[in-house]
């Protein structure tokens, strides 16, 4: 009885080896044989004391197809030994998912790429099925460029690399697009093998830049820079190119390195430069249109592919600090000048305003030195006047030259700017765009007319004119010449109280001597005092000493009356 039916001890020893066979454990993935299938399920004896149940589902295509068969040998992963029905439960996707994430750490340290089927989207990306584990595919990696629908691309299987693994948290991360790039890397680097610089190849515009075009040769692109899509000035590439245009190009340079390559179009046609000398010679005039408008001056081109430069300095005789685009626009047919041509740089200087008469040589020419003119007051400084002339040109009046007599801080008060004046022409100076100017040269230098005839000689006696009266003494005028001085306080009289500004008035005719006169500076100098001291000498000398009897003022009075006599 006790053979038949075992105490409870026996079987727990029974139980426990079972367990010792070392494949039994939970959490563990073991080898099982299909007992029987019923309906949906597959039966597995995996060794234990009791079987377990697996939908036939997760055996993918065998159950699919019926392939899997009773007696087959199979692999499961043990959840649980027994369950509340007394089962073992066992798992075909888990197992497959262990057996995968053993064969994908040994594919990630190798660096090897695994196969895969993107089958759902998720927030930031998509999910892929590497052979029963589950690996995140972010947006950024699915292809080299993004792209707007996945569709295509899902439920297919497709190589990915493995960019991190967690076992312990069960995370994977994919990509895609590495595989697309080192795909495309060795496919770059075969086709450059086969490229040689100077080769001239066919290709496909396949997008258009600011900078130049893309330019595909057969799955690899080309850049073909706006410089070098032609000799003349390309603004823009979409001037003289479509994105779809099939284009022949020259290979200017290949880095094996990076696999740049860079193309040229220009290169195909003959140089307008190479004999650029001999067709714009230094001082030809010529036609051109404007093609660009900088704030350093205009671009004109002479003839295709040949641009020259007008700079500003070069545009106009008279108009200074004005933008190039107030005196030409873009298209504007324009006479020009070569001024310079450098082949080496490439370069040619133009000169618009040399096609017209240099206005200073044609004032030279009708106003010679000495002309009277007449102008507009165009501006005021500290140093002159500014004088709007013929020909749009401006003369100076420097300040020593607005009055002979008076200085010209004074004299610049009295003008305005708009004023109408007359002056002479004193000088033009054609290379420095100068032309002088006086005023006062068209009225009479009494001074030098009075120095000349030797009115202004030391020691000389003139009339004045008193024309104004201040603490310090008196403003006059001579008589005679009109020239203005000023007689100090002590020079009024020889007698100390007689030395007194307010005993004068104004138009009141006085006697005086010049004491100084300097030429250069025009400075005269007069004294009242000077010539009572000269004729009380004069005086003594004629009618003798005092010693002879008469008293000075006898022989004053004696020389006085003989004077008005």
């Amino acid at each position: 009885m006790s053979q038949a039916n075992p105490s409870r001890d026996d079987f727990a020893s029974l139980l426990e080896e079972s367990f010792s066979d070392g494949h039994s454990g939970e959490g563990q993935v073991v080898k099982g044989i299909v007992t029987a299938i019923e309906k949906d399920m597959a039966i597995i004896d995996v060794g234990l004391k009791v079987e377990g149940r697996v939908p036939l589902k997760e055996f993918g295509a065998k159950a699919k197809d019926g392939s899997l068969k009773v007696g087959d040998t199979v692999e499961v992963y043990v959840e649980r030994i027994e369950n509340a029905l007394g089962e073992a439960m066992l798992s075909r996707d888990k197992a497959r998912r262990e057996e995968s994430w053993v064969k994908l750490e040994e594919k990630f340290t190798k660096g090897e790429r695994v196969e895969g089927v993107i089958f759902n989207q998720v927030k930031g990306g998509f999910t892929v099925d590497l052979d029963g584990a589950v690996a995140f595919l972010p947006r950024s990696q699915v292809d080299i460029r993004p792209i707007r629908d996945v569709t295509p691309l899902m439920h297919n299987p497709q190589p990915f690399e493995i960019l991190k693994m967690d076992r312990r948290r069960g995370n994977i991360v994919v990509s895609r697009r590495t595989v697309l790039e080192e795909s495309r890397a060795e496919q770059r680097s075969e086709i450059v093998q086969n490229l040689e610089e100077g080769q001239v190849v066919e290709g496909v515009v396949k997008n258009i830049t600011d900078y130049g075009a893309f330019v595909d040769l057969g799955g690899i692109d080309g850049l073909l820079h706006v410089t070098d899509m032609a000799w003349r000035r390309v603004n823009h590439p979409t001037e003289i190119l479509n994105i779809g245009q099939t284009v022949k190009v020259q290979i200017i340079r290949i880095n094996q390195e990076t696999h740049r390559i860079s193309l040229g179009m220009k290169q195909l046609e003959s140089d307008p430069w190479s004999d650029i000398g001999t067709k714009f010679p230094i001082g030809k005039k010529i036609t051109g249109t404007v093609t660009n408008i900088t704030d350093y001056g205009a671009f004109v081109e002479l003839e295709p592919g040949i641009e020259g430069l007008i700079h500003v300095s070069e545009m106009s005789w008279t108009k200074k600090n004005v933008h190039p685009g107030k005196i030409l626009s873009t298209t504007q047919q324009v006479d020009v000048v070569v001024l310079e041509v450098d082949p080496a740089k490439r370069r040619i200087s133009l000169g618009l305003k040399q096609t017209l008469e240099n206005p200073w040589e044609a004032f030279a020419r009708n106003h010679p030195v000495g002309t009277e003119v007449e102008g507009e007051v165009k501006n005021k400084t500290e140093f002159g006047l500014f004088i709007g002339l013929d020909g749009d040109v401006d003369g100076m009046v420097h300040l020593s030259d607005l009055d002979w007599n008076r200085p010209g801080e004074q004299v610049i008060e009295e003008y305005n700017r708009g004023d109408m004046v007359k002056a002479q022409v004193l000088d033009v100076d054609i290379d420095k765009e100068r032309i002088s100017l006086g005023i006062k040269q068209l009225g009479r230098d009494t001074v030098t007319e009075a120095a000349t005839s030797g009115e202004l000689r030391k020691n000389a006696v003139v009339t004045c004119e008193v024309i104004g009266i201040k603490d310090g003494g008196l403003e006059v005028r001579l008589v005679e010449s009109g020239i203005e001085t000023f007689i100090k306080r002590s020079d009024l009289s020889r007698d100390r109280d007689e030395q007194r500004p307010e005993r004068f008035v104004v138009g009141q005719k006085v006697d005086a001597r010049i004491i100084a006169f300097d030429k250069k500076t025009r400075k005269l100098q007069v004294s009242i005092k000077a010539l009572e001291i000269a004729e009380e000498k004069e005086a003594v000398a004629q009618y003798g000493s005092t010693d002879s009897g008469a008293s000075l003022g006898d022989i004053l009075g004696a020389a006085l009356k003989n004077r008005n006599n």
